[in-house]
């Protein structure tokens, strides 16, 4: 059942996330999963249940929120609070082969991909009415992609020696 969600959540089956741009799943390497397995025999409308398993979606999207490097979270909305609780050991795994996650983290093809996908959640805002956390997706995408171009210029500038004009080469 895990594996099946974690699988539409990153080819587009019932998800938004992939189908609005907010994220690309080539760049997506790694998952970790907090399984909540008591839940696992309930019934999707059990109050109980879904009161659970909201407190754990907020416990780790504050988490993330807290990790990330730029204080942001790729979500179209806000995870509304409704307060933190223990969450299980987690799980995180490699979810690609190797040799193709050396050909994805190159960091040109990474800078191309995240174009692309800046590119496609802009031309989504422009047709549609979008929330404010769509707006704050892009922006983060932006930003994700400055840094990324900043890194690959300056590690290309290290490895280049530059010559000074009047200088002989």
């Amino acid at each position: 059942m895990l594996q099946v969600r974690i699988g539409r959540h990153l080819t587009n089956q019932r998800t938004d996330a992939v189908a609005m741009n907010v994220l690309d799943p080539f760049e997506v390497a790694e998952i970790e999963v907090w399984p909540l397995w008591d839940l696992q025999e309930c019934e999707g409308r059990d109050p109980e249940a879904k009161k659970q398993l909201n407190a754990a979606e907020y416990t780790v999207f504050q988490r993330v929120l807290k990790e990330s490097s730029f204080g942001a979270v790729l979500n179209e909305g806000d995870i509304a609070p409704c307060g933190r609780t223990k969450l299980p050991p987690s799980t995180r795994a490699r979810i690609i082969p190797e040799n193709l996650y050396e050909q994805r983290k190159h960091p040109d093809v990474r800078i191309a991909r995240r174009a692309t996908t800046i590119a496609s959640l802009a031309r989504v805002i422009s047709e549609r009415k979008v929330s404010k956390g769509l707006r704050r997706t892009l922006m983060t995408q932006a930003r994700r992609l400055e840094r990324l171009a900043t890194q690959r210029y300056d590690q290309i500038s290290a490895k280049v020696p530059t010559v000074e004009p009047g200088e002989e080469v």
